[in-house]
C-alpha cells in the first residue's frame, strides 16, 4: 500500500509515466422484442425479458497525472490479452519512455514472466526492461485509480442494455475519445500519512524490546 501511496505522489515525469490498468466485464444483452420510443404522453419502455449474447472484457489503462486513458474490447481476459494490452503501451502509446510503471492487481493473468511465453528471450527481457509493476495489496484494488475511470465507464457508457459486441466496441471508443477530451485528472488525496492514521489497524504491532 505505502508503496503505491509513495508513487501516487511522485512529480510527473515523461520519461517514467504512471499508469493505472484493470479490467472489467459487460454482458451482452439483447432485446428480444423492440424498444418502444417515446412519444408525447408517455416514455421510452424496453421489455425486462432480453436474450443473452456472450460477455466481453474491457481493459482500461489510464495515466492519472495527464488525464489520458485507452480501452480495448476483447472476447476473453487471459494472460495473452493482457500482454496484449502492456505491448500496446510499450510501442504504441509510450514508444520513447525509458521506464512504464504499470499499477495492477495481483490477477494471475498478470504475469510479467509470460513475457517469456510469448516472445524469444531476448525481445521478452527488452520489454521487462522498461516496465516496473506495482501490484495492489489483497483486497486493496480501490488503491488502483484505474477503478476511478472503470466507474466514470460503467456509469456514463455501460449502464444500459448493449445487444452486440460491434456495438459495445463502438461505443466503449466513443467514450474515450469524450473522456481524453476534457483532460479530467485524477486528484489522488490519500497519503502514506494518511493511512498510518486511518489504517493503522493494518499494520502490525511493533515487536517488543527486551
Amino acid at each position: 500500500m505505502e508503496d503505491l501511496l509513495d508513487l501516487y505522489h511522485e512529480p510527473y515525469d515523461d520519461t517514467r509515466p504512471v499508469i493505472c490498468f484493470d479490467e472489467t466485464s459487460k454482458e451482452l444483452h439483447d432485446h428480444k422484442r423492440d424498444p418502444l420510443p417515446a412519444r408525447p404522453g408517455a416514455v421510452a419502455r424496453v421489455d425486462t425479458h432480453y436474450k443473452r449474447n456472450g460477455t466481453r472484457m474491457v481493459h482500461l489503462a489510464t495515466e492519472p497525472l495527464t488525464g489520458w486513458v485507452t480501452t480495448s474490447v476483447t472476447e476473453r481476459r487471459r494472460t495473452t490479452e493482457w500482454i496484449d494490452q502492456m505491448v500496446a503501451l510499450a510501442d504504441e502509446h509510450y514508444p520513447d519512455a525509458d521506464c512504464i510503471r504499470v499499477v495492477l492487481d495481483n490477477l494471475s493473468t498478470h504475469n510479467p514472466a509470460a513475457f517469456y511465453r510469448f516472445f524469444p528471450p531476448d525481445r521478452a527481457h527488452a520489454y521487462l526492461d522498461r516496465f516496473e509493476f506495482h501490484y495492489t495489496p489483497t483486497n486493496g484494488s480501490w488503491l488502483n485509480m484505474a477503478e476511478i475511470e472503470i466507474g466514470a465507464l460503467k456509469r456514463q457508457c455501460l449502464d444500459r442494455r448493449i445487444p452486440h459486441a460491434a456495438t459495445l466496441r463502438s461505443e466503449v471508443a466513443a467514450w474515450q475519445t469524450e473522456r481524453n477530451a476534457t483532460d479530467g485528472l485524477i486528484d489522488w488525496q490519500f497519503t502514506t500519512d494518511d493511512a498510518r492514521i486511518k489504517l493503522r489497524q493494518l499494520y502490525p504491532m511493533p515487536l517488543e524490546e527486551d
